[in-house]
């Protein structure tokens, strides 16, 4: 076999396909898949998705659609014959029907605000699927011309805009008619929909209320086909997924009661008795996240929200353990039991359960994701897909080590060192990536600007510091009113311990991050001056104003630092970054997309200001239009922009 020729390259952003969640067919017999890519011409920038189809049995791939538009959210029929799926082939998207045995889609749905999120009924006979406003022969109104009131809570949000105008509610289309019904009538942005086994309601989850500051906390909802809601569970925080059981009785999901828990508590798996409303913790004992996963930084919106899949009395769950995701099989009842199924220094994300099998991609440090299936206990695992196999096996691949230290009150810390690529020599020029949250983690997960800073010579250090999930709740909520402290102390005991193994060159060290990275990024250079460059992403620098202008700012920065800002001034400004800033001597670029609603541009425009004010050497980068994750998984320009002002900065000052 030939050796690798070069190393990762920034354009390599447009070479690559990225998995986008899958599904198996009822049999569990096939598999169908959508992947991401980026158009190759210049002009034509943009970011397509297609369809693909496997068999399982003889690994036999077909390609189901093609060209430069996006076809997601792929579906099968009962009868497994049919594949329904969204596609932007018009003005808006609309479901498409696909025979699996060949032909032309036939297009389904023809609504002026387009639909999304289809799932087929028990019997085949309908299709569920949600639907925004529709505005009949008006056109939605233009509130960046016309005066506007807000009423609600929260009014705007990240990646989402005005929420007035993106309310969407559930529908039904009847498959032969083309019929279609309106069953909700709600001011909530309403998706997971889930049929009853006897499909007579639906399962779905409502985010954005107008009368909630936690807006991103879904409530889950049934509706009967007569359009009659019931609501479930209120009362409990963030539940990021939910499932029928067979019975059609009771529910299963993951949560944390909205108790006194800390924020950044993790989720155990939960079943809900409809009948005699009780709830049961499946999970007691598992002090990890379920549902979680881990900080890839993909440059495309890759695999699907958390799932849950049910085979009769047992759950299939994605855990994350640390730097790993694994997939584990919970009882639903009975004794507590959970048990691993499939495991390894990976991240396995679970996408389906059908026909006795598991369906998950998996990726690591040098794999991208990859589609897989198993036995139900995880035997005779077999790899499906290798979307990047060509052109990786051209790209040389890092070596890395896991790294285990202690923090600055001795607890127990894991990070990750990614080496250089291009032949550097130890002690290599080093690159702090710290990930965002807080309740985040990194470790066994493709990242392509890991690769791209690789190449350009750089290691790249990943410290899972505190409030990082996978080590258990008391790690995981170790910093609330206290940021800045153990996080920080985590964070610069594994740069001495980096430098100390002979990896990281004390005298060219950068940090960066996103988020609550590009917090923390903020945070260490206001506290010392060992770093020779930075690069804090969409921050949060002030935590008084973010209270007050962020989209979660009301909700989130009470969890997190433990009250509102008049009842504990002291302690928002202690841990905002902007009260250190004067102190900053370190060449900072920040890094800011305009329409994060997240962490809005003020958050940057404060650090940049005191540091420009005090005569510290900074830039800001404006990224028009991008969202919070705008340049990551945003407009593939602004991708592209991100990793070159990022490269050009650290080669500039390292």
């Amino acid at each position: 076999m030939a050796e690798p020729e070069r190393v990762m390259e920034k354009d390599d952003l447009s070479r690559l396909g990225w998995l986008q969640g899958g599904k198996l067919s009822p049999d569990g017999t096939k598999a169908v898949y959508a992947v991401a890519h980026i158009g190759k011409k210049k002009e034509e920038e943009k970011e397509f998705v297609t369809l693909h189809m496997v068999d399982i049995n003889t690994g036999n791939i077909r390609k189901l659609t093609g060209g430069q538009k996006r076809d997601t959210s792929p579906a099968w029929s009962p009868d497994g014959k049919t594949i329904a799926f969204v596609s932007d082939r018009y003005e808006k998207g609309q479901i498409f029907l696909l025979p699996v045995d060949g032909g032309e889609a036939r297009q389904l749905t023809d609504l002026k605000q387009g639909a999304s999120n289809p799932q087929w009924s028990p019997d085949g006979s309908k299709i569920a699927f949600t639907a925004g406003i529709d505005y009949g022969d008006d056109d939605a109104p233009d509130r960046s011309k016309e005066p506007y009131r807000v009423t609600r809570h929260v009014w705007r949000f990240d990646m989402i805009g005005d929420l007035d105008l993106a309310v969407n509610n559930v529908y039904v289309v009847d498959v032969d008619s083309e019929e279609v019904d309106q069953l909700t009538d709600m001011q909530t942005l309403n998706s997971e929909l889930r049929w009853s086994p006897d499909g007579s309601r639906l399962l779905f989850a409502a985010t954005m209320p107008p009368d909630s500051f936690q807006a991103l906390f879904p409530t889950y909802h049934v509706v009967d086909l007569e359009g009659n809601v019931k609501s479930l569970a209120p009362g409990w925080g963030y539940a990021p997924m939910a499932q029928w059981l067979p019975d059609g009785r009771r529910i299963a999901f993951a949560g944390v009661p909205d108790d006194d828990s800390p924020f950044g508590t993790q989720y155990d798996l939960w079943v809900h008795d409809l009948g005699d409303g009780t709830f049961e913790n499946r999970t007691p004992s598992l002090d990890y996240q379920v549902g979680g996963g881990l900080e890839g930084r993909l440059p495309a919106q890759s695999l699907a929200a958390p799932f849950i899949g049910v085979d009769t009395s047992q759950a299939y769950v994605r855990v994350q353990i640390g730097g790993t995701v694994q997939i584990h099989r919970v009882a639903l009842a009975g004794n507590e039991h959970t048990e691993t199924v499939v495991t390894g220094e990976r991240t396995c994300m679970l996408l389906d359960v059908a026909g006795g099998k598991l369906l998950y991609s998996a990726d690591d440090i040098n794999a991208t994701p990859d589609l897989y299936v198993a036995n139900l206990d995880g035997s005779d695992e077999r790899r499906l897909t290798h979307l990047n196999g060509d052109f990786l096996s051209g790209i040389i691949m890092p070596e890395y080590t896991n790294l285990h230290f202690t923090g600055g009150d001795g607890a127990a810390v894991e990070g990750w060192y990614v080496k250089p690529t291009n032949g550097a020599e130890a002690p290599y020029p080093t690159i702090l990536w710290i990930h965002g949250g807080p309740h985040g983690a990194q470790g066994n997960r493709f990242a392509f600007d890991t690769h791209v800073l690789n190449g350009a010579g750089y290691g790249v250090l990943f410290v899972n510091h505190r409030a990082s999930t996978g080590y258990g709740n008391a790690f995981s909520t170790a910093i609330k009113g206290d940021w800045g402290n153990l996080d920080y102390g985590d964070l610069m005991a594994g740069v001495d311990y980096a430098i100390a193994q002979g990896l990281a060159d004390p005298d060219r060290l950068g940090v960066c991050g996103i988020s609550g990275g590009g917090n923390l990024s903020c945070w260490v250079v206001g506290q010392t001056d060992r770093f020779k460059a930075a690069v804090p992403q969409n921050p949060v620098t002030n935590w008084t104003s973010f209270y007050g202008v962020s989209d979660v700012g009301v909700w989130f920065a009470v969890e997190e630092l433990g009250g509102h800002p008049h009842e504990i001034p002291e302690v928002y400004r202690r841990c905002s970054p902007i009260t250190y800033a004067h102190n900053c001597v370190t060449p900072t670029l920040l890094i800011q997309t305009e329409h994060d609603w997240r962490c809005p541009p003020e958050q940057s425009e404060q650090f940049y200001t005191v540091l420009k004010a005090n005569g510290c050497a900074v830039e800001m980068l404006r990224q028009p239009g991008g969202s919070h994750g705008g340049s990551i998984n945003g407009a593939v320009p602004l991708r592209r922009a991100n990793l070159e002002a990022m490269l050009d900065w650290f080669n500039r000052h390292i």
